[in-house]
């Protein structure tokens, strides 16, 4: 077993890495020799390098740098490694627990955890997943790592004991649909039936802050969705809904080679479309799809998500928090780009 083990020597742990080689190299991914254009600057330590993985670590690192900006997270570089005494007096001045929803390997979990000294660590997850960021996490001596393989809709974070009375702090990078509706759910009301997600009770008390990455807009689903009063002021039914969500796919199927124009920029121009195509006759809509050029199809798919995103928005400033919604990534890193992230005002 040890000859599998990567040959990085860790000086200040005295010991080599615990992750297993490349099948090609001595070294794990982490520790493999790269040239420089497969290193990046760390976005929250200048002064460190990271290993490149796609555009996954500008969108965890754009995640935590907005959650850093809202005031929900304190940079701790610079700061020596905490032993358990230390780490008990970070919870003391509220430093919060970690729960990432659809943690998938725990990546994300595992850059905030580096950079931020983060203490403790839940991973929420239905599926079971191969080369996770558990391993790495463990040998922090001084982080407490707890996995829940649930299906968020039937998770209930006041049961979870060595939770309970904690401050804790909800992210997700890739909650799809009606996941994304069923974690505010899970943070933010009482556990209860779907019937009641319309319904904020001001959701624990505990919860200091969330980062929620939305995407997949095409699979929400009416049943799931958890602001429907503001769909219904707006005029829009089941049915709508539903063709709402269908026109969503648009906005990641153009080409995303470049940044995509802002919606307001494009606003006019499908009005003018409009007007021109039917005469405003509600009749001549699939003339007006079919004319359509992609970048217009794109525009309308990010106008349907972003109706989907602001009811979610709206619903979590009726539990009490400061919201926001922004742009996290340019569209042609990822056309999934929005992050829905808020904090409690009280505890700030």
């Amino acid at each position: 077993m040890e000859e599998r083990r990567c040959h990085f020597w860790l000086p200040k742990k005295k010991r080599f890495c615990a992750n297993n080689h490349l099948h090609d190299s001595l070294f794990c991914g982490n520790h493999n020799p790269r040239s420089n254009g497969q290193w990046i600057t760390c976005p929250v330590d200048p002064s460190q390098k990271l290993p490149f993985q796609e555009k996954h670590v500008m969108q965890q690192a754009s995640i935590l740098g907005n959650l850093e900006e809202i005031g929900v997270l304190k940079n701790a570089i610079g700061r020596e490694q905490c032993d358990s005494e230390e780490a008990y007096e970070d919870e003391k001045n509220g430093v919060p627990a970690v729960v990432e929803f659809g943690a998938g390997r725990g990546y994300l979990t595992q850059m905030l955890a580096d950079c931020y000294g983060i203490k403790r660590v839940f991973l929420v997850e239905r599926k079971s997943y191969k080369l996770k960021a558990d391993r790495s996490l463990r040998q922090k001596e001084s982080l407490i790592l707890e996995r829940l393989r649930i299906d968020i809709e039937d998770l209930n974070l006041n049961a979870v004991e060595s939770l309970r009375g904690a401050p804790y702090l909800a992210i997700g990078k890739h909650l799809c649909g009606p996941a994304t509706d069923l974690t505010l759910r899970c943070c933010l009301t009482e556990h209860s039936s779907p019937d009641s997600v319309e319904h904020c009770s001001g959701g624990n008390q505990n919860l200091r802050g969330l980062a929620i990455a939305t995407c997949c807009h095409h699979l929400c689903q009416w049943k799931h969705y958890i602001n429907k009063n503001y769909l219904s002021h707006l005029g829009i039914t089941k049915e709508e809904f539903h063709a709402i969500t269908w026109f969503t796919s648009w906005a990641v199927d153009a080409d995303h080679s470049s940044d995509l124009p802002e919606v307001t920029d494009v606003k006019l121009h499908l009005e003018s479309i409009e007007n021109k195509e039917c005469g405003g006759d509600a009749g001549g809509v699939e003339d007006i799809v079919r004319n359509m050029k992609a970048v217009e199809r794109a525009v309308l798919g990010f106008m349907c998500k972003q109706i989907i995103d602001m009811g979610r928005l709206m619903w979590v400033k009726e539990c009490g928090l400061e919201t926001q919604l922004v742009k996290y990534v340019p569209s042609s890193i990822s056309p999934e780009n929005h992050l829905l992230i808020a904090r409690h005002t009280n505890h700030y």
